[in-house]
């Protein structure tokens, strides 16, 4: 089954784009495992996954993986999400010799999802950065950039979503962190 898919796979990627307009590819990830993969010309499937050794720079032993379906061409880099300017919560590795292209998802947000856990303790040259926002990003990478599929024909967009704290939890935090500095206020000031 293995041998089918590497060689069915790659022509996932590719399409006549005179027949249906600008081909296109879409993948969609997340921080539990979640992914999707689906093209302009009908396919769609769920992205294999793995917590898997990360062959990147710095990668980590245990790292969760996502098997990119044998992309034709994909180019290896980092893609940063920030925080906030210089704050990094998120890294995406796109690794082409991995499975025949891989995605790697790196969080350090701490909330008990699989891609919890420290950051790689070194990056691809290939780098670019996107602010993380309200949780989900999107990225069409041009040529070059990391994860750019030169054999796709025509652009692939990514979709990565970072688990954030939900509303409530934040106004919890928020109202415990009044009520103590409500406490200590009194205490100095009594």
């Amino acid at each position: 089954m293995k041998r089918v898919l590497a060689l069915v796979s790659p022509l996932l990627f590719l399409a006549c784009t005179a027949a249906q307009g600008q081909f296109s590819v879409n993948i969609s990830v997340d921080e539990s495992g979640n992914g999707h993969f689906s093209n302009s010309n009908g396919f769609n499937s769920a992205l294999p996954f793995s917590m898997a050794a990360d062959p990147g720079p710095g990668g980590s032993a245990s790292a969760l993986t996502y098997n990119l379906l044998n992309p034709p061409d994909l180019i290896a880099g980092d893609l940063f999400l920030e925080d906030s300017p210089g704050v990094i919560s998120d890294v995406i590795r796109f690794n082409p010799n991995e499975d025949g292209g891989s995605l790697v998802f790196y969080s350090d947000d701490n909330l008990g999802e699989l891609a919890d856990g420290p950051l790689p303790t070194a990056f691809y040259a290939n780098e670019f950065i996107l602010p993380e926002g309200t949780g989900t990003v999107s990225y069409t990478p041009t040529a070059g950039e990391p994860g750019f599929v030169a054999g796709a024909g025509g652009p692939v967009t990514y979709t990565i979503t970072s688990a954030t704290p939900e509303p409530s939890s934040l106004l919890l935090l928020g109202t415990g962190l009044i009520t103590v500095l409500g406490a200590t206020r009194r205490r100095l000031f009594s």
